[in-house]
This record gives structure tokens, sequence and C-alpha cells, in this order.
């Protein structure tokens, strides 16, 4: 898949109106365009507990903002029938109806928003339309039980979570079909910017490997590209082993760090396999950058992966641009340019090379 520096995005925004963060998608990724997710709506909207309705043990603390899984109570029949629902969809020649894992308006207003303006739109299939949902270790790791330990210990949750996110994301994909040639899906997994640190020594790299693969194959089998978005450093050859189809990394501020794994890269893109330069800043350091600062650095960074022997053509063509984190937290008006130098940036490269 040639994408050749196509922009897409990484899912938050910090607008309120879902209608407006949709029109921005379109404009500015118009090739690839994102649903948005927006936590200033509330507590549904954000990152991990937007993909939290359905699963069983769930609860929500609108008073503290905060959820948690209930382990303490019998959860062997809301289990079960997370569990038939899951086999009865993704079986062989089974329904491939993953509706029980739908989320809803009340979680996501932009799923909708976005929906909405394609069918409004008609015309030809777009070339891609991404959508995303967040990884089982970021899910996994950041949600506790009641006695605040990470859900990630718990293995029967552990696992319940992987098939729900499984599920949501096939939902996913099939609702945005009818309206691209390919669908894009993004395993957000930023908790391993920490991978090997103290606080998570005791999380396996062959976990890591089995629990993202299996989003992945879920994420094939609806015949859509898998991403991984990673926003800090970490070891970018899991995500490979991973078996995805885009790496999607922090290309402004860790964007060397792609190149010390230059086999698993080199193996990557040889295989089909995509990098989605995250090379527009997500901080108030937007402020400070043009198209041709931007156009330069990922020269720089591109040039330093070509000089570990892989060729520097293969690499331009299967690029993609992205900002380097979602912007759910950023002012509006610092967003707005991210998204502007985005839209630019792609055309900018896309030119050099003659696209």
């Amino acid at each position: 898949m040639k994408t050749k520096f196509t922009a897409t995005g990484i899912g938050s925004m910090p607008f309120p109106d879902p209608d407006y963060a949709v029109k921005v998608s379109l404009s500015k990724m118009c090739n690839a365009p994102i649903w948005p997710q927006l936590p200033k709506l509330g507590l549904h909207e954000q990152m991990e507990i937007q993909y939290s309705e359905g699963m069983p043990c769930t609860v929500i603390d609108e008073e503290k903002h905060r959820m948690y899984f209930d382990t303490s109570k019998d959860y062997s029949e809301s289990f079960a029938q997370l569990y038939e629902g899951y086999i009865a969809a993704s079986e062989e020649g089974g329904t491939r109806d993953f509706s029980k894992m739908a989320i809803s308006p009340d979680f996501s207003k932009g799923i909708y928003a976005l929906e909405k303006a394609l069918q409004a739109k008609g015309g030809a299939k777009l070339p891609f339309v991404k959508v995303q949902t967040t990884g089982p270790c970021s899910f996994a790791l950041t949600l506790v039980d009641e006695n605040k330990r990470a859900i990630y210990y718990n293995e029967e949750f552990r696992d319940m979570i992987l098939k729900a996110l499984a599920m949501k994301s096939r939902w996913q994909i099939q609702m945005f079909q009818p309206y691209a040639e390919k669908i894009i899906c993004f395993i957000d997994e930023p908790i391993l910017s920490a991978f090997g640190s103290s606080t998570y020594v005791s999380v396996k790299r062959d976990d890591v490997v089995i629990l993202v693969n299996e989003v992945s194959e879920a994420i094939h089998a609806e015949k859509a590209l898998s991403g991984v978005h990673c926003c800090g450093n970490t070891e970018w050859s899991i995500l490979i082993d991973a078996g995805v189809d885009i790496v999607n990394f922090d290309a402004f501020g860790f964007g060397e760090t792609i190149a010390m794994y230059p086999e698993a890269v080199k193996m990557h893109l040889e295989r089909g396999g995509i990098l989605a330069w995250g090379v527009v800043p997500t901080s108030t350091a937007i402020r400070d950058q043009t198209v041709e600062k931007l156009a330069a650095h990922l020269e720089k960074m591109m040039d330093n992966l070509a000089s570990k022997g892989i060729n520097k053509k293969l690499i331009a063509e299967q690029a993609m641009i992205t900002p380097s984190c979602g912007t759910g937290s950023m002012e509006p008006a610092d967003a707005e340019k991210v998204f502007e130098t985005l839209f630019q940036l792609s055309n900018t490269m896309k030119a050099k090379y003659g696209f």
C-alpha cells in the first residue's frame, strides 16, 4: 500500500462541537479523515472510558471523575454472554455482528457526526477513513479494580477486555466501510512509552506482542489496515513483531529512535508496512513551527533511517504524516494550527517527491 505522505490524525480534538471537529477532519485530512474523540464533552469521551461501554462490571463514578471495574461480585454470567457474542460473530462463517460492543452516541458524538457528514457527502469513496481504539495494554494498565490494582493483572478481565476491544474495532470498521476504499484502525498504546520502566517491570514483552497482535488480527479479519500509535519512545520492534501494518510514532520529539531498529523496520517496509511520522508537534511548540522547518526535520529523520541501509524511495512511498499525539488537551487555536500545518506539510512532501 503506497500511502505517499497521506495525512491523518490521532483521535482526540479540543473542540466542543462534533460537526465542527468533523469539518476540520474532512478538510485537513481529506484523504484519510478521522472520527474525533471529544474529551471536552465530558467523562464518557475520555480515552479509556469511551471504549468501556458494554463491558461487564464497569463502574463510572461521575463525582470522582473516574471509572473502575468491580470484580467483587459474581461476573460469570455477564462474561459468558460477552464470550458467546464474540464467538458467534467472529468464528468462521459467523454472524459478523459486533453490535453488542457498539459505541453509542452517549460515549461518542464524533463517530456519528462523521458518519452523517460522509452520508451527506455522497460521491466516490475516499481513499481511507481512520478509526481508532484504546489499546489493550493502555486500557488495562490505566484502569483499576475496586482495590485500585491495575485490571491488567487480573488475567480473566484482561482477556475479556481484549475480546471487547477487538469487537469494538470490527464494529467501527464495518460502520465506515461504505465510505472508503480502505479503513485504517489505530490501536492507541501511549502507555508503551513506559514499557521497561520500573513501574511496569512485570509487563512482559511477549504478552504485549500477543495482546496487540490479537486486536490487529481482528482488524485484518475485516480487511482493514491495523496501526499502532505510541506518542513517546518505546521499543519499536515490539509493534512490528505484533504484525501491525502501520507504526505511528512521535517523529518530532523522538524521530531518531525508529532508526535504532533497522532490521525490523526494513522487514516492516519490505513486506508493505507503513511508517506514520508524527512530525507535527501537539504542544505549544507548534506556535514556533513552519511547514518548511518541519519538512526539513522530516527529511533529516528519513535520511537517518535510509543511512541504515533502507531504500529512501521505499520510506517515502510508504509514509504517512500525523500529529505527534492527539490534540484533545490543546488550546483550540493551537490545534487549528496543528491541522493546518499537517495539511500543508502533506502537500509539500507530496509535491517534493512527485506523488
